[in-house]
């Protein structure tokens, strides 16, 4: 029986694990967002000055999309900023480089495809791999700073019955709120304590992060500046808006998941019956591959396939 097509998955899966690992190794564990303290307040505690965590937070966030001219990093730069990957556009293309390298290594030793096809597919597994890690790290936190977003303002309004000025509630939320929005927060406080307009750095982090409840925010906090009334009852109304609208997105999520579902197991059976029939039978597709039509064929399907998946895509695609 031919066990590479199992042989791939898991040098995929290692190319992954290999990429995690890296990452964390370099920057430490402050930037998995599961920490209690933010990664803002280590490097603080760590000695660092708050102008250069400032300085270093900012380059970070705003590396990736002055990168949009490199060809292939186009397609990764959107999702590498809303991920707030910590990798410069420049070592992101060197890992895929390496993950590259050592995903050939690994075909080399466990397969015996011919080296041609044995460098496109370990290209395709560098790029595609690191492009998934990142797609994978920006839904990760864009979901969790809408999560903790309703907690952070509830955090704020407190602090503003109790007495305190908007500017010391942003700062208590910035100490209080973990990752990764404890670190949004606390960019926001050190930026308006060097003089930068509050309602201009909600919005500029708002458009960031592409996050509709974070416009709320920032239009609810410039109208308030503008116009005066009482913000602690404003950003109480909005993070009820926020709890109502996060509730509603989860209810359509789970009236769609039976569609999504269906729609993916059908796009995966005929591929995870091509490995079963290969682990059974090796040689069940020979007297076919003879055809002219085979290749021919074998585009038409994965043609169809793809269209399952974007047909089904669009159909559970509700706008809320």
């Amino acid at each position: 029986m031919s066990i590479e097509p199992i042989i791939y998955i898991l040098i995929f899966v290692a190319v992954l694990a290999l990429v995690q690992g890296a990452y964390l190794v370099i920057f430490g564990k402050s930037i998995s967002m599961d920490g209690k303290v933010n990664r803002r307040l280590e490097m603080l505690d760590k000695g660092g000055n708050r102008e250069q965590v400032l300085d270093q937070l900012r380059k970070e966030m705003t590396q990736h999309m002055k990168s949009q001219s490199i060809p292939i990093y186009s397609l990764l730069a959107t999702k590498a900023q809303k991920a707030n990957i910590a990798f410069s556009p420049t070592q992101i293309m060197m890992v895929m480089a390496v993950v590259s390298v050592a995903a050939f290594l690994m075909l080399t030793l466990f397969t015996q495809v011919a080296p041609p096809v044995r460098i496109l597919i370990s290209v395709l597994m560098g790029v595609g791999g690191v492009y998934l890690w990142i797609s994978r790290k920006a839904t990760q936190r864009i979901n969790l700073i809408s999560e903790q977003l309703p907690d952070a303002v509830d955090l704020m309004v407190r602090s503003l019955r109790v007495g305190h000025p908007f500017s010391s509630a942003i700062n208590i939320a910035a100490k209080e709120v973990p990752d990764p929005l404890g670190t949004e927060i606390g960019i926001i406080a050190d930026e308006t304590a060097y003089g930068r307009d509050m309602g201009e750095t909600l919005k500029a982090m708002a458009e960031r992060l592409d996050n509709q409840d974070l416009r709320f925010l920032a239009v609810a906090v410039t109208i308030q500046q503008s116009s005066g009334g009482n913000l602690a009852e404003i950003l109480d109304g909005l993070s009820k808006v926020i709890r109502a609208r996060f509730r509603l997105f989860r209810r359509v999520k789970a009236i769609t998941a039976e569609a999504k579902w269906s729609g993916n197991l059908l796009s995966a059976f005929p591929i995870l019956a091509l490995i079963g029939i290969n682990l059974v039978q090796p040689n069940y597709f020979d007297d076919v591959m003879e055809s002219p039509m085979f290749i021919p064929a074998c585009f038409v399907v994965a043609a169809f396939l793809v269209l399952n998946l974007i047909v089904m895509r669009a159909l559970t695609n509700i706008k809320v």
